[in-house]
Protein backbone atom coordinates (compact mmCIF):
# COMPACT_ATOMS: atom_id res chain seq x y z
CA UNK A 1 0.00 0.00 0.00
CA UNK A 2 1.52 3.28 -1.13
CA UNK A 3 1.18 6.19 -3.53
CA UNK A 4 4.24 8.43 -4.18
CA UNK A 5 7.61 7.71 -5.75
CA UNK A 6 9.02 7.08 -2.27
CA UNK A 7 6.95 3.88 -2.05
CA UNK A 8 8.05 2.61 -5.48
CA UNK A 9 11.55 1.77 -4.22
CA UNK A 10 10.10 -0.53 -1.55
CA UNK A 11 7.69 -2.21 -3.96
CA UNK A 12 10.47 -2.74 -6.48
CA UNK A 13 12.75 -4.22 -3.82
CA UNK A 14 10.05 -6.69 -2.76
CA UNK A 15 9.38 -7.69 -6.37
CA UNK A 16 13.10 -8.21 -7.06
CA UNK A 17 13.42 -10.22 -3.85
CA UNK A 18 10.96 -12.69 -5.34
CA UNK A 19 7.97 -12.15 -3.05
CA UNK A 20 4.51 -12.87 -4.41
CA UNK A 21 2.73 -9.52 -4.58
CA UNK A 22 -0.95 -10.46 -4.71
CA UNK A 23 -2.16 -6.87 -4.89
CA UNK A 24 -1.09 -3.23 -4.86
CA UNK A 25 -3.33 -0.66 -3.18
CA UNK A 26 -2.82 2.97 -4.15
CA UNK A 27 -4.70 6.24 -4.48
CA UNK A 28 -7.34 6.68 -7.21
CA UNK A 29 -6.31 8.46 -10.42
CA UNK A 30 -6.74 12.22 -10.09
CA UNK A 31 -7.02 14.99 -12.69
CA UNK A 32 -3.91 17.10 -13.12
CA UNK A 33 -1.51 18.71 -15.58
CA UNK A 34 -2.54 20.39 -18.80
CA UNK A 35 -6.10 19.54 -19.71
CA UNK A 36 -6.64 18.13 -16.21
CA UNK A 37 -6.37 14.59 -17.51
CA UNK A 38 -6.39 11.70 -15.05
CA UNK A 39 -2.95 11.07 -13.57
CA UNK A 40 -1.78 7.74 -12.17
CA UNK A 41 0.20 7.57 -8.94
CA UNK A 42 3.85 6.56 -9.16
CA UNK A 43 2.99 3.27 -7.47
CA UNK A 44 0.22 2.48 -9.96
CA UNK A 45 2.52 3.20 -12.91
CA UNK A 46 5.06 0.74 -11.54
CA UNK A 47 2.40 -1.87 -10.78
CA UNK A 48 0.91 -1.67 -14.27
CA UNK A 49 4.34 -1.90 -15.89
CA UNK A 50 5.05 -5.04 -13.86
CA UNK A 51 1.62 -6.66 -14.35
CA UNK A 52 0.63 -6.40 -10.68
CA UNK A 53 -3.01 -6.40 -9.62
CA UNK A 54 -4.05 -2.86 -8.62
CA UNK A 55 -6.79 -1.71 -6.24
CA UNK A 56 -7.69 1.99 -5.97
CA UNK A 57 -10.37 2.46 -3.32
CA UNK A 58 -11.92 5.88 -2.73
CA UNK A 59 -12.83 4.79 0.78
CA UNK A 60 -11.00 2.10 2.73
CA UNK A 61 -14.18 0.94 4.46
CA UNK A 62 -16.05 0.38 1.20
CA UNK A 63 -17.61 -3.12 1.41
CA UNK A 64 -16.66 -4.00 -2.18
CA UNK A 65 -13.03 -3.02 -1.57
CA UNK A 66 -12.88 -4.96 1.69
CA UNK A 67 -14.31 -8.03 0.00
CA UNK A 68 -11.79 -7.85 -2.83
CA UNK A 69 -8.94 -7.26 -0.38
CA UNK A 70 -10.03 -10.28 1.64
CA UNK A 71 -10.19 -12.43 -1.49
CA UNK A 72 -6.48 -11.79 -2.14
CA UNK A 73 -5.69 -13.82 1.00
CA UNK A 74 -2.51 -11.89 1.68
CA UNK A 75 -0.29 -13.21 4.48
CA UNK A 76 1.14 -9.75 5.15
CA UNK A 77 0.38 -6.16 4.19
CA UNK A 78 3.14 -3.59 3.64
CA UNK A 79 2.37 0.11 4.07
CA UNK A 80 4.73 2.76 2.70
CA UNK A 81 3.67 6.43 2.39
CA UNK A 82 -0.06 5.72 2.42
CA UNK A 83 -3.03 7.10 4.31
CA UNK A 84 -4.21 6.01 7.75
CA UNK A 85 -5.75 2.53 7.68
CA UNK A 86 -8.89 1.45 9.55
CA UNK A 87 -8.48 -1.57 11.79
CA UNK A 88 -10.61 -3.72 9.51
CA UNK A 89 -7.87 -3.29 6.88
CA UNK A 90 -4.63 -3.46 8.88
CA UNK A 91 -5.77 -6.44 10.95
CA UNK A 92 -6.92 -8.51 7.99
CA UNK A 93 -3.75 -10.53 7.10
CA UNK A 94 -2.79 -13.39 9.41
CA UNK A 95 0.65 -11.79 9.93
CA UNK A 96 -0.74 -8.28 10.30
CA UNK A 97 0.49 -5.11 8.56
CA UNK A 98 3.98 -3.61 8.53
CA UNK A 99 4.68 0.10 8.09
CA UNK A 100 7.94 1.69 6.96
CA UNK A 101 8.54 5.00 8.78
CA UNK A 102 11.20 7.59 7.99
CA UNK A 103 12.64 8.03 11.48
CA UNK A 104 14.11 6.12 14.39
CA UNK A 105 10.89 5.55 16.29
CA UNK A 106 9.73 6.51 18.85
CA UNK A 107 11.33 9.77 17.69
CA UNK A 108 9.46 11.79 15.08
CA UNK A 109 6.08 10.13 15.03
CA UNK A 110 3.83 11.94 12.58
CA UNK A 111 3.36 13.07 9.00
CA UNK A 112 6.70 14.80 8.32
CA UNK A 113 9.53 12.95 10.10
CA UNK A 114 12.19 13.77 7.52
CA UNK A 115 11.46 17.49 7.48
CA UNK A 116 11.41 17.86 11.26
CA UNK A 117 14.60 15.87 11.82
CA UNK A 118 16.46 18.29 9.54
CA UNK A 119 14.68 21.39 10.88
CA UNK A 120 15.69 20.39 14.41
CA UNK A 121 19.31 19.97 13.37
CA UNK A 122 19.55 16.23 14.05
CA UNK A 123 22.92 14.68 13.24
CA UNK A 124 21.36 11.33 12.40
CA UNK A 125 18.05 9.77 11.51
CA UNK A 126 16.99 6.46 10.03
CA UNK A 127 14.16 4.11 9.18
CA UNK A 128 11.93 1.86 11.22
CA UNK A 129 9.68 -1.02 10.27
CA UNK A 130 6.91 -1.71 12.77
CA UNK A 131 3.58 -3.47 13.17
CA UNK A 132 0.50 -1.29 12.81
CA UNK A 133 -1.90 -0.82 15.69
CA UNK A 134 -4.55 1.70 16.75
CA UNK A 135 -2.38 4.67 17.73
CA UNK A 136 -0.40 6.21 14.87
CA UNK A 137 3.30 5.24 14.68
CA UNK A 138 3.27 3.45 18.05
CA UNK A 139 3.31 -0.20 16.98
CA UNK A 140 5.95 -2.74 17.97
CA UNK A 141 9.31 -2.19 16.29
CA UNK A 142 10.74 -4.84 13.95
CA UNK A 143 13.94 -3.39 12.46
CA UNK A 144 15.75 -0.06 12.40
CA UNK A 145 18.75 1.36 10.59
CA UNK A 146 20.36 4.74 11.17
CA UNK A 147 22.56 7.02 9.08
CA UNK A 148 24.21 10.42 9.47
CA UNK A 149 22.71 13.71 8.33
CA UNK A 150 25.28 16.14 6.95
CA UNK A 151 25.15 19.75 8.16
CA UNK A 152 24.10 20.94 4.71
CA UNK A 153 21.90 18.01 3.68
CA UNK A 154 18.40 18.99 2.59
CA UNK A 155 15.21 17.12 3.41
CA UNK A 156 15.13 16.04 -0.23
CA UNK A 157 18.56 14.44 0.03
CA UNK A 158 17.66 12.71 3.29
CA UNK A 159 14.39 11.55 1.68
CA UNK A 160 16.30 9.88 -1.16
CA UNK A 161 18.64 8.12 1.28
CA UNK A 162 15.75 6.91 3.40
CA UNK A 163 13.93 5.68 0.29
CA UNK A 164 16.79 3.31 -0.59
CA UNK A 165 17.76 2.25 2.94
CA UNK A 166 14.11 1.78 3.83
CA UNK A 167 13.52 -0.53 0.87
CA UNK A 168 16.42 -2.75 1.93
CA UNK A 169 15.30 -2.82 5.58
CA UNK A 170 11.77 -3.68 4.47
CA UNK A 171 13.01 -6.71 2.52
CA UNK A 172 14.97 -7.86 5.60
CA UNK A 173 11.85 -7.37 7.70
CA UNK A 174 9.67 -9.50 5.44
CA UNK A 175 12.35 -12.18 5.32
CA UNK A 176 12.60 -12.22 9.11
CA UNK A 177 8.85 -12.45 9.56
CA UNK A 178 8.59 -15.22 6.97
CA UNK A 179 11.16 -17.35 8.78
CA UNK A 180 9.87 -16.48 12.24
CA UNK A 181 13.29 -15.20 13.29
CA UNK A 182 12.27 -11.58 13.84
CA UNK A 183 11.01 -10.54 17.25
CA UNK A 184 8.71 -7.57 17.80
CA UNK A 185 9.68 -5.06 20.48
CA UNK A 186 7.51 -2.37 22.06
CA UNK A 187 8.62 1.20 21.49
CA UNK A 188 9.38 1.47 25.20
CA UNK A 189 12.57 -0.37 24.23
CA UNK A 190 14.80 0.87 21.46
CA UNK A 191 16.18 -1.72 19.07
CA UNK A 192 19.94 -2.27 19.29
CA UNK A 193 22.29 -3.39 16.55
CA UNK A 194 22.94 -6.63 18.42
CA UNK A 195 19.27 -7.66 18.43
CA UNK A 196 17.97 -6.07 15.22
CA UNK A 197 20.59 -7.29 12.79
CA UNK A 198 20.97 -3.77 11.34
CA UNK A 199 22.81 -0.65 12.37
CA UNK A 200 21.20 1.47 15.07
CA UNK A 201 22.60 3.79 17.69
CA UNK A 202 19.49 3.44 19.83
CA UNK A 203 20.11 0.48 22.08
CA UNK A 204 19.17 1.83 25.50
CA UNK A 205 15.71 1.69 27.08
CA UNK A 206 13.50 4.70 26.52
CA UNK A 207 12.81 6.47 29.79
CA UNK A 208 10.28 9.09 30.80
CA UNK A 209 13.08 11.64 30.75
CA UNK A 210 13.92 11.17 27.09
CA UNK A 211 12.91 14.15 24.96
CA UNK A 212 10.61 12.85 22.26
CA UNK A 213 10.28 15.00 19.17
CA UNK A 214 7.12 14.89 17.06
CA UNK A 215 6.67 15.39 13.33
CA UNK A 216 3.34 17.11 12.66
CA UNK A 217 2.14 18.16 9.24
CA UNK A 218 3.95 21.14 7.72
CA UNK A 219 1.80 24.28 7.41
CA UNK A 220 2.46 27.61 5.69
CA UNK A 221 3.28 29.29 8.99
CA UNK A 222 5.97 26.66 9.61
CA UNK A 223 7.72 27.76 6.42
CA UNK A 224 8.02 31.46 7.22
CA UNK A 225 11.61 32.37 8.08
CA UNK A 226 12.19 34.20 11.37
CA UNK A 227 15.51 35.99 10.97
CA UNK A 228 15.61 36.93 14.65
CA UNK A 229 16.69 33.34 15.25
CA UNK A 230 20.28 32.09 14.99
CA UNK A 231 22.00 31.37 11.71
CA UNK A 232 22.01 27.67 12.60
CA UNK A 233 18.24 27.63 13.18
CA UNK A 234 17.45 29.49 9.97
CA UNK A 235 19.83 27.32 7.93
CA UNK A 236 18.21 24.18 9.33
CA UNK A 237 14.72 25.46 8.52
CA UNK A 238 15.73 26.21 4.93
CA UNK A 239 17.25 22.80 4.28
CA UNK A 240 14.50 21.03 6.23
CA UNK A 241 11.88 22.45 3.86
CA UNK A 242 13.86 21.97 0.65
CA UNK A 243 12.82 21.13 -2.03
CA UNK A 244 9.22 21.19 -0.81
CA UNK A 245 7.36 23.18 0.36
CA UNK A 246 10.21 25.68 0.71
CA UNK A 247 11.11 28.17 3.44
CA UNK A 248 10.15 31.72 2.52
CA UNK A 249 10.59 35.39 3.29
CA UNK A 250 9.81 38.52 1.27
CA UNK A 251 11.92 40.61 -1.07
CA UNK A 252 10.58 43.95 -2.33
CA UNK A 253 7.07 42.89 -1.38
CA UNK A 254 7.22 39.53 -3.18
CA UNK A 255 7.51 36.04 -1.73
CA UNK A 256 11.04 34.68 -1.92
CA UNK A 257 11.65 30.98 -1.32
CA UNK A 258 15.14 29.90 -0.30
CA UNK A 259 16.15 26.33 -1.08
CA UNK A 260 19.87 26.29 -0.33
CA UNK A 261 21.96 28.44 1.98
CA UNK A 262 25.30 28.78 3.71
CA UNK A 263 26.07 30.01 7.22
CA UNK A 264 28.19 33.05 8.00
CA UNK A 265 28.78 33.53 11.72
CA UNK A 266 29.94 37.09 12.24
CA UNK A 267 28.94 40.20 14.21
CA UNK A 268 25.77 41.78 12.78
CA UNK A 269 25.43 45.56 12.55
CA UNK A 270 21.95 45.71 11.06
CA UNK A 271 18.41 44.67 11.90
CA UNK A 272 17.54 40.97 11.61
CA UNK A 273 15.91 40.31 8.25
CA UNK A 274 17.70 43.08 6.39
CA UNK A 275 19.57 41.97 3.29
CA UNK A 276 22.90 42.87 1.76
CA UNK A 277 24.09 42.20 -1.78
CA UNK A 278 26.80 43.16 -4.22
CA UNK A 279 24.32 42.68 -7.06
CA UNK A 280 26.56 40.04 -8.64
CA UNK A 281 27.38 36.95 -6.60
CA UNK A 282 25.99 37.24 -3.07
CA UNK A 283 22.71 37.95 -1.33
CA UNK A 284 22.57 37.55 2.42
CA UNK A 285 20.06 38.14 5.21
CA UNK A 286 20.96 39.20 8.73
CA UNK A 287 20.12 36.81 11.58
CA UNK A 288 20.70 36.98 15.35
CA UNK A 289 24.36 35.97 15.21
CA UNK A 290 25.42 36.28 11.59
CA UNK A 291 24.13 36.01 8.05
CA UNK A 292 22.40 33.47 5.84
CA UNK A 293 23.97 33.44 2.40
CA UNK A 294 21.38 32.50 -0.21
CA UNK A 295 22.64 29.94 -2.75
CA UNK A 296 19.45 28.81 -4.52
CA UNK A 297 16.14 30.66 -4.56
CA UNK A 298 12.85 31.31 -6.30
CA UNK A 299 11.10 34.66 -6.45
CA UNK A 300 7.32 34.74 -6.75
CA UNK A 301 6.37 34.30 -10.42
CA UNK A 302 9.86 33.16 -11.44
CA UNK A 303 11.63 29.82 -11.76
CA UNK A 304 14.05 28.34 -9.25
CA UNK A 305 17.64 29.46 -9.90
CA UNK A 306 21.12 29.93 -8.47
CA UNK A 307 21.70 33.23 -6.71
CA UNK A 308 24.22 34.38 -9.34
CA UNK A 309 21.68 33.90 -12.12
CA UNK A 310 19.03 35.69 -10.09
CA UNK A 311 21.23 38.71 -9.34
CA UNK A 312 22.23 39.01 -12.98
CA UNK A 313 18.69 39.94 -13.97
CA UNK A 314 17.10 41.39 -10.83
CA UNK A 315 16.65 45.10 -10.07
CA UNK A 316 16.31 45.67 -6.33
CA UNK A 317 13.54 48.03 -5.32
CA UNK A 318 11.87 47.82 -8.73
Amino acid sequence: MGTPEFAVASLDALVKAGYNIVGVITAPDKPGGRGMQLQQSAVKKYAVENNLHVLQPEKLKNPDFLEELKSLKADLQIVVAFRMLPEVVWSMPRMGSVNLHGSLLPQYRGAAPINWAVINGEKETGVTTFKLKHEIDTGDILLQESFAIGENDTAGEVHDTIKEIGAAVLVKTVAGLATGNLAERPQSLRVSSETSGVSSTHGSPLTAHDNLHHAPKIFTETCKIDFTKTVEEVHNLIRGLSPFPGAFTTLDGKTLKIYKSEKQITPVKTVAGNYETDGKIFLKFACADGYILVKELQLEGKKKMLVEDFLRGYRFGA
